[in-house]
């Protein structure tokens, strides 16, 4: 704690690269929380530190504020994983923070946008290639459109299906569920569709 400061004298790339190990080697939740309690994320990641105390509404978040829901993530991803799942996992509520709203209820309205802009600044400032970006960036934004799925049209579905790498999309979605209400209707529903779609059509 006393020289955590001191790793602002380091290599963003090499800060990049540890974060990134501590995210995809099994044990990301603990390191996370390790670099929570020695003060080093508030000075690597001061976005994901400001997620801590962050309400949420607990008939949809009965699991706590937006960085234990953020943890729970962690603690899901596997050894090996890919490291824009990983990075994905860890910013999807990033956007939370700055856009908490008390009204009738707990509202977080924008919270994707403003997560992909603050995702954008993250990506570049540990840079990020452009490929590794895109892939963070469209985890964010598209981490919600799984409520939308089974109102969608045929056609638009399929789209939803074409992003790339649409298996991260898939399994950031699972792993947010398990790590709120525990709801996994639509993600089987996007599951079994986007398995019985043909090849071709999601190419």
């Amino acid at each position: 704690r006393r020289l955590a400061a001191k790793v602002q004298a380091v290599s963003r790339e090499r800060v990049r690269d540890e974060l990134t190990r501590m995210l995809t080697e099994g044990r990301a939740r603990r390191a996370f929380e390790l670099l929570d309690e020695t003060d080093l994320l508030v000075q690597v990641l001061p976005e994901a530190a400001r997620m801590k105390g962050v309400e949420q509404p607990p008939q949809y978040h009965p699991e706590g504020d937006v960085w234990v829901h953020t943890l729970m993530l962690l603690e899901q991803l596997q050894a090996g994983c890919a490291m824009t799942l990983a990075w994905g996992a860890l910013l999807h509520d990033v956007g939370k923070p700055p856009t908490l709203r008390v009204a009738d209820r707990i509202r977080f309205d924008g919270h994707v946008d403003v997560g992909v802009a603050i995702g954008g600044d993250i990506c570049r400032r540990f840079r990020f290639s452009n490929e590794e970006t895109r892939q963070v960036l469209a985890l964010i934004q598209n981490h919600m459109r799984f409520m939308d799925a089974p109102r969608m049209k045929a056609s638009t579905l399929k789209r939803f299906f074409r992003l790339e790498s649409f298996d991260e999309h898939l399994t950031l979605h699972r792993m947010d569920c398990m790590a709120a209400s525990g709801n996994l209707d639509n993600w089987e529903f996007v599951r079994e569709r986007y398995e019985a779609t043909p090849e071709e059509a999601v190419r």
